[in-house]
């Protein structure tokens, strides 16, 4: 029954027929947008790409040495970002959308959210590994399993891959042949769409990564932790990928749930809410492009490697 729901009536306020939208706010709004994505493409884009083929040939040249785990991690998280930059040039239209079939658009939304989900669940995986490295389990079982990092990322591939399937299932089947405004969230998705992707893609991941956090600062705070010294800056750029990591997705996230409000009350919104869900977009887009750089930068191998270089 969720799917048959009809979304047909929804449309972007710039592409709405409503009389009440001023025509100045819809022209500030699309300046605002075009100038974002300007900034975005030209600044962001070169220099998060750069950065990721830096560390793929780092890590390619580095495979005859013995690599530490953390280091296979940031490998498939460095991937997964650069498909996320890769995404992002359907902002090129913006202050338009590209246009697809309903189906088209749904598709490239799945390939986006198994990209979205997956770098969400490698940060997970990363912090994980970096605090049994310093402090070992008990729990035979979970030293095992990071003891064997493809089979960790696999297993973290197909959880974002079954949960990408969940989220687009909720796209509805309606109109699948007809033309559209297309975003890689597409606008036409049911509410739950939304509140699904919040659960699965902020709100359990950030559970766990405060859980991570918690743990860590305990056992740090104990008289018999090893020092930290050997491991800082590696702690510094998983901290800091972190925090980038919360900061975009949840000015991201907050526009999600936004949008789905407005869906809800049956409301197209204004500029304003198209313009902030844009910005978010971009955002999104934009911390994938940072914490590549905070990889290449922070982490003592990649430095090392930038210098060989």
């Amino acid at each position: 029954r969720m799917l048959s729901h009809n979304m047909t009536w929804i449309s972007y306020p710039s592409h709405s027929l409503d009389s009440s939208i001023k025509i100045e706010d819809l022209i500030a709004s699309q300046n605002v947008i075009s100038r974002f994505m300007h900034c975005y493409i030209a600044f962001f884009v070169p220099t998060g790409l750069i950065a990721g083929i830096f560390i793929l040939t780092i890590f390619i040249k580095n495979l005859q040495h013995n690599l530490k785990k953390l280091d296979t991690f940031l490998f498939y998280f460095t991937i997964s970002n650069i498909v996320m930059i890769l995404f992002s040039f359907t902002v090129i239209t913006r202050p338009g959308y590209l246009m697809a079939t309903y189906l088209g658009c749904g598709v490239l939304s799945f390939f986006f959210n198994v990209s979205y989900f997956n770098s969400q669940y490698l940060l997970i995986l990363m912090l994980l590994a970096f605090l049994l490295n310093r402090f070992p389990s008990s729990t035979a079982v979970m030293t095992k399993a990071i003891q064997r990092p493809l089979l960790c990322v696999g297993f973290v591939l197909a959880c974002a891959f079954c949960i990408s399937l969940v989220v687009v299932s909720l796209l509805g089947t309606d109109n699948y042949h007809k033309v559209t405004n297309c975003q890689l969230d597409p606008l036409f998705a049911l509410p739950e769409y939304e509140i699904i992707k919040f659960s699965f893609g902020f709100g359990i991941p950030l559970f766990f990564q405060i859980f991570c956090f918690i743990l860590f600062f305990v056992k740090e705070a104990q008289p018999e932790a090893p020092t930290l010294k050997k491991n800082v800056q590696t702690y510094l750029a998983v901290l800091t990928i972190t925090i980038t990591m919360f900061a975009c997705r949840l000015f991201y996230n907050i526009m999600i749930l936004s949008r789905t409000t407005l869906k809800i009350h049956k409301s197209i919104g204004t500029p304003k809410n198209e313009l902030m869900m844009n910005i978010a977009e971009i955002v999104l887009f934009s911390e994938s492009c940072i914490s590549l750089i905070f990889i290449l930068s922070l982490h003592k191998p990649y430095q090392a490697g930038i210098l060989k270089i």
